[in-house]
């Protein structure tokens, strides 16, 4: 062993350690060891940034845009919104549903991503049918991990080792080569959590208490005597409706009713709006009305009118606009300048974008002729409108204070009427991917482009729901699979490796590799330990003189299988805390999980990607 190979050994020795006690920064110490490599004459300047330039750090960092991109569409949110009401109440659906939807997202976007996206989701479907999210959130963050198993771009170790094949000149994974394992590994995953879920909580304890304490859209109208007062009517293109300004219908005037909100298709765009007196109202549009009085024929209505009923449970009608449109309930202060005033008087809509469509005042709910009811100091109003509008009512709290912002306004999407656009981004990214035509960076490159052309998300956000610190570690940790590679490290692990198997065949030494991954991902993240083995894996096959394929899938495999310690990964991190885990409990259940995932790889990689001999040069 020579000085210098024991330099890059003690360095990184003292990485691990601080990696697991977590101080400094794990970015920040992979920049000191960056700076240490080239100080003590072990790498060239050329070596120590080569990461810079690499081309898995720079499709890593796309991924992140892609991911966002889907995420403030609401792709991700619809999605987990159908697989909720494709469940119902019963759990062992919900966990079925749930793994597999979490898993395919997951492929395409960042599994820390996809799990945090579901985590306010899945809170409340386990408080809405009593079940304990302890029973979901090792689930949630199992399907997470799996997810990296499931394409090319899903977790950056695939990344990763699929730059090294190319680097070292040999042909690449294509997107599709995880997906077999990554299936298998999802059914096993998903019967396993079927029998695990005993062991994680009670049915009924345990329920999350601080969504569960907050108040939903139902509750609200119903506190508000309001789940009789909406209706949906649709202008026919024989309504008279059609083509006339919202300040020249007769809705107000002689039947008492207020239009709340248009629901407008436009090409593949799905626009909720804002009414205003100057809107002009389109053939099929969908207005969502407020009755102040019950005994209101809507059906006359629409006879009157020609328009057409769509039938709405009460009060539904807001749950399945929720990304978009919402509640808000508020209290007037006592020096706001619509005491005494009527909202009609304070022209509240105007000013604020949003309406007023109930009162309650000293807790007795008002529901006639709202708009021409004096406001009161301490009157409680609830209002709607879009969700943009709402977050700008904390700029008049002279007018009012919010009192109650409703579990929904978690699932707003940021920018409503792109989800076609980026659905479409996706598809040419992943399209390209497959067909080979361009590199993958480049590939990904083209998706941001288009999903930043179609304003799915803009630059600046795109450069801040990249998690730099995590390139910061990848790009840290490049040079050390150089500088172990250089000094000879790589040639004894992979010379260790062999002795301890002696002469057997090359499926019992993929065995001990993946398994010797799996200890060593206990201690480092993932990423930085598909870097540092992945030299390994290529000696090895050097070695044996086969390709090296079925040991690069072997590391990238057993790097994802960060199921044992809540410190493994930071998807595991994440569920920690809503599922109320200990530190044994990721072991009591991620270890056996981990077991079965080692016997998959070592049965199901050699048949995928045989021991193929290579010719000798």
């Amino acid at each position: 062993m020579t000085p210098q190979l024991i330099a890059v050994l003690s360095l990184l020795a003292v990485c691990v350690f601080f990696f697991v006690i977590n101080k400094p920064r794990m970015d920040v110490v992979a920049l000191l060891a960056m700076l240490a490599l080239p100080l003590f004459g072990i790498l060239t300047l050329e070596e120590t940034f080569s990461g810079f330039s690499d081309a898995s750090v720079i499709l890593i960092g796309l991924m992140f845009v892609i991911g966002e991109g889907l995420v403030r569409t609401g792709v991700s949110t619809d999605i987990g919104a159908w697989i909720l009401k494709k469940a119902g109440g019963n759990d062992t659906k919900l966990i079925v549903f749930m793994m597999t939807a979490v898993a395919l997202i997951g492929s395409v976007m960042s599994s820390t991503g996809i799990v945090a996206l579901f985590i306010p989701v899945v809170l409340g479907i386990a408080s809405k049918i009593g079940v304990s999210p302890a029973k979901l959130m090792m689930p949630l963050s199992f399907a997470g991990l799996i997810s990296g198993m499931m394409s090319l771009v899903a977790t950056p170790p695939n990344m990763v080792m699929n730059s090294i094949l190319t680097r070292e000149d040999f042909e690449g994974f294509s997107f599709f080569d995880f997906t077999p394992i990554g299936l298998a590994v999802l059914v096993a995953g998903i019967l396993y959590m079927l029998y695990a879920r005993r062991f994680l909580g009670n049915a009924k304890k345990d329920a999350p208490r601080e969504r569960a304490n907050r108040t939903n859209f139902q509750q609200l109208l119903e506190r508000y005597g309001l789940t009789w007062r909406d209706a949906v009517l649709v202008v026919t293109p024989q309504s008279p409706f059609a083509g006339k300004k919202i300040s020249e219908l007769p809705l107000r005037e002689k039947h008492r009713a207020d239009i709340i909100c248009i629901d407008r298709r436009e090409r593949l765009n799905r626009r909720l709006i804002d009414p205003a007196g100057g809107t002009v109202l389109q053939a099929n549009d969908a207005l969502l009305i407020d009755f102040e009085r019950e005994d209101t024929d809507a059906d006359e209505l629409c006879r009157l009118y020609r328009l057409r009923r769509v039938p709405v449970d009460d009060g539904r009608y807001f749950q399945h606009s929720e990304r978009e449109f919402g509640l808000i309930e508020v209290s007037v202060m006592p020096d706001s300048p619509l005491v005494d005033q009527t909202p009609l008087e304070a022209k509240f809509r105007t000013r604020y974008g949003m309406s007023v469509i109930g009162i309650l005042r000293k807790h007795k709910a008002i529901s006639q002729d709202i708009v021409n009811e004096k406001l009161h100091v301490g009157d409680m109003l609830l209002l709607s409108g879009s969700w943009k509008a709402a977050e700008g009512l904390q700029l008049h709290r002279k007018s009012f204070i919010v009192l109650n912002v409703p579990v929904e306004f978690e699932n707003k999407t940021a920018v409503p009427g792109r989800a076609p656009y980026a659905l479409a981004s996706l598809a040419v990214m992943i399209g390209l991917m497959i067909s080979g035509v361009v590199p993958n960076v480049l590939a990904a490159l083209v998706g941001c482009l288009m999903m930043l052309g179609a304003r799915c998300i803009d630059m600046d956000r795109a450069y801040r729901c990249i998690n730099w610190s995590s390139l910061i570690l990848i790009i840290g940790m490049i040079p050390f699979a150089t500088a172990l590679e250089k000094t000879g490290g790589v040639e004894i692990a992979a010379g260790a490796l062999m002795q301890v198997c002696g002469d057997a065949n090359p499926r019992v030494i993929l065995a001990a590799l993946m398994a010797f991954t799996m200890i060593v991902g206990l201690f480092m993240s993932n990423t930085v330990t598909a870097v540092l083995l992945a030299p390994v894996a290529l000696t090895l096959a050097r070695s044996l003189g086969v390709e090296p394929y079925p040991f690069a899938m072997g590391i990238a495999v057993a790097a994802s299988t960060a199921f044992m310690t809540p410190v493994s990964s930071p998807v595991n991190t994440l569920v920690l805390g809503p599922g109320r885990y200990r530190f044994i409990d990721f072991v009591k259940i991620g270890v056996p999980f981990s077991v079965i995932v080692w016997i998959i790889g070592v049965f199901l990689i050699p048949l995928l990607f045989p021991f193929t001999p290579v010719p000798a040069a």
